[in-house]
């Protein structure tokens, strides 16, 4: 009997038009261009500048452009998966609002949250559902408006984040391709690294809190950096031994796109070439749970049927894995 899989089969993206750069950014903090290239390999980021759009926006965008591309009757979606570390709203999840508004009227829809991973998790749930038999269309769109949680006076964070969504259409596929491995993990310490300490249960939003700007992200980067490289590193490296593959046998990484550094580390531990690492994080700078979609959708017209790619990811909480992935079509 053959093994039915989860294959994505089509993507898409959208990211806002104005592009902040390096050089606007001096004017907000003590900064330079030479500086945050250097650290971070980031030259630009896209910025939502709506105040009256969210989180999605941009997915319904990325949605509606994969939807165009692959000819998609929205009505054949059984589901829609909205990784995202920014909601429209609390309670009221966004992945809902995306079906409806993109009409997918036969699809349930939720959010999962789990920082820059959040994209890498939905991957592994879609891939169960269809795996299952009980689905055979899974939207997932990786989304963040990252400009809503930054505070552009902090320039350990406003240097880095930007906003964007990519989406990628999972289905059933008999052919070997898809979906073939995971390494998922997560450790609880990273709460304290990298957070936004109020607006949640622990801390509500109070005038005190909003004083003391504590709806903005924070984190301690050079600890954070310290366990990205080492965990994006060991879950890239346990993959392939564990499937018994060389860096001969990967076409392709698909990191997380946080910082070069650390792109640049991970494709070194697995012993992988540079030309076959997708990297466009001088352009949007980290998306949070949608570098990986982007990055699919930027190097779409390079990927083979049959291509092996990884992915790789680390976020805050702290979450982390690695993906053994194999396209399934080609542009």
């Amino acid at each position: 009997m053959i093994k039915k899989t989860a294959a994505i089969t089509a993507v898409g993206k959208y990211v806002p038009d104005y592009a902040l750069t390096n050089k606007e950014l001096e004017k907000l903090v003590d900064t330079n261009d030479e500086w945050i290239y250097t650290r971070t390999g980031i030259k630009e980021r896209r910025i939502l500048k709506d105040s009256d759009k969210g989180t999605s926006y941009l997915a319904i965008k990325a949605a509606e452009d994969l939807i165009e591309k692959k000819g998609l009757d929205p009505s054949e979606i059984d589901m829609v998966l909205v990784g995202t570390a920014t909601p429209d709203m609390n309670v009221a999840s966004t992945a809902v609002y995306v079906a409806s508004q993109i009409g997918a009227v036969n699809a349930f829809g939720y959010d999962l949250q789990a920082a820059c991973s959040s994209f890498l998790y939905a991957m592994s749930t879609a891939a169960a559902y269809i795996e299952s038999g009980r689905y055979r269309k899974v939207l997932v769109i990786g989304a963040d408006k990252m400009s809503s949680i930054v505070d552009y006076t902090d320039r350990t964070t406003c240097i880095i984040f930007g906003d964007g969504a990519g989406a990628a259409l999972f289905e059933p596929n008999e052919e070997g391709l898809g979906l073939q491995d995971e390494y998922l993990r997560s450790d609880g310490v990273g709460r304290e690294f990298l957070r936004i300490e109020a607006g949640g249960s622990l801390l509500p939003t109070s005038e005190d809190t909003l004083k003391n700007r504590q709806h903005y992200i924070q984190q301690e980067g050079k600890t954070v950096f310290k366990y990205a490289v080492s965990n994006m590193a060991d879950a890239s490296e346990k993959l392939l031994q564990r499937n018994n593959l060389t860096n001969e046998d990967i076409d392709w990484l698909a990191p997380h796109q946080a910082n070069k550094r650390i792109i640049e580390a991970t494709a070194r531990r697995i012993n992988l070439d540079k030309d076959k690492v997708m990297i466009n994080i001088q352009n949007y700078g980290n998306t949070t749970s949608a570098t990986l979609p982007l990055l699919l959708a930027d190097y779409e017209h390079k990927l083979k049927k049959g291509d092996s790619i990884v992915f790789a990811a680390f976020g805050g909480g702290f979450t982390w894995g690695a993906i053994y992935l194999k396209w399934a079509y080609n542009s």
